[in-house]
């Protein structure tokens, strides 16, 4: 049985038919229509659908569902999208929109929890029962799978770990709090301390300070390319980012008690470079440190398709109970 599965992002629509061995075997990329006309988007999103229905390979089965990645708060009956911050979705009805136009069952859900069950189910957590995910990008996301199960809590909206406050009255998020990881562990966050790195100057800031006045501006593409070569000023900007996480999941770790924490998003193509200042600063804020086992750190490997993948595998769960 063949599922198809949707992601909305801020700058594209990727969708796919997806086996149920997680293989993307047919494909669509549309660019996200723009002006905040969210009609515009639930058109897109139908016209997709319907495309890679008619695309999809005969061999694989029928397709009997499709699933819809989304950011931002969806209900628990994995229906209504409560609010995401892009698009202007307030208490939206998306799945009844879409099964007025489509003749599937429909499924919405999470980005970053579609993410994290791609990442659970065929990517980097396969081989256990209980996996944490951030998804480092712009933002930070979160997704908790806790024996073999999705959380989403009693309403829904549970594992939006970005928004775990860590420094009581720190940073201002766009959330309306203060101290939330997300200030300090995304892609934002990672330019604003390479930024700092290089205001204070010296044999450290210098490369990061040049490309700067160059250019008028840092990019998250200027501070990749340094911290691939070796570039002093972006690696401790990153191993600042990196004992952020750390510290956020030393204090995830003691409530849920993961096998394995995975790292998605732009920034976890850093790979090791990240992995090691988070496992030193989790090592140096866990609880009773050496007195249970602990857990490993990854680096997600589903990358570009998760959210697809993801999205298409829950709405074929979905369907299995109808």
């Amino acid at each position: 049985m063949q599922a198809i599965g949707i992601d909305i992002g801020g700058t594209k629509i990727a969708g796919g038919v997806v086996t149920e061995l997680g293989e993307i075997v047919a494909e669509r990329r549309v660019p996200t229509p723009t002006g905040n006309d969210s009609q515009a988007i639930v058109d897109a999103v139908v016209a997709m659908i319907d495309e890679l229905q008619q695309v999809a390979p005969t061999s694989g089965g029928d397709v009997i569902a499709a699933g819809v990645a989304a950011p931002g708060f969806i209900d628990a009956a994995q229906s209504t999208v409560y609010y995401t911050p892009n698009i202007p979705w307030r208490n939206e009805p998306l799945r009844a929109r879409l099964t007025e136009k489509l003749d599937l069952d429909i499924t919405i859900d999470n980005d970053a929890n579609a993410a994290g069950w791609a990442e659970f189910r065929f990517g980097a957590g396969r081989l256990v029962s209980d996996m944490t995910m951030l998804t480092i990008g712009t933002g930070v996301g979160g997704a908790i799978v806790t024996e073999d199960r999705l959380f989403r809590g009693g309403f829904g909206t549970g594992g939006e770990l970005g928004h775990m406050r860590i420094v009581p009255g720190g940073l201002e998020c766009g959330c309306g709090a203060r101290g939330c990881i997300e200030q300090y562990g995304s892609g934002r966050a990672l330019l604003r301390m390479a930024g700092e790195v290089a205001d204070r100057g010296g044999a450290t800031g210098k490369a990061l300070g040049d490309i700067r006045v160059k250019n008028g501006e840092l990019t998250g593409h200027d501070v990749a390319g340094l911290m691939a070569a070796g570039d002093p000023g972006a690696l401790e900007a990153l191993a600042e980012l990196g004992t952020w996480l750390g510290q956020a999941c030393a204090s995830l770790s003691v409530i849920l008690d993961p096998q394995l924490f995975v790292f998605g998003g732009g920034v976890a193509q850093a790979g090791e470079l990240l992995l090691k200042p988070v496992r030193d600063a989790y090592l140096e804020h866990l609880p009773a440190r050496g007195f249970h086992p602990e857990p490993d750190f990854v680096i997600a490997e589903l990358v570009n398709d998760a959210g697809v993948v993801g999205a298409a595998d829950l709405a074929r769960t979905h369907a299995a109970k109808l």
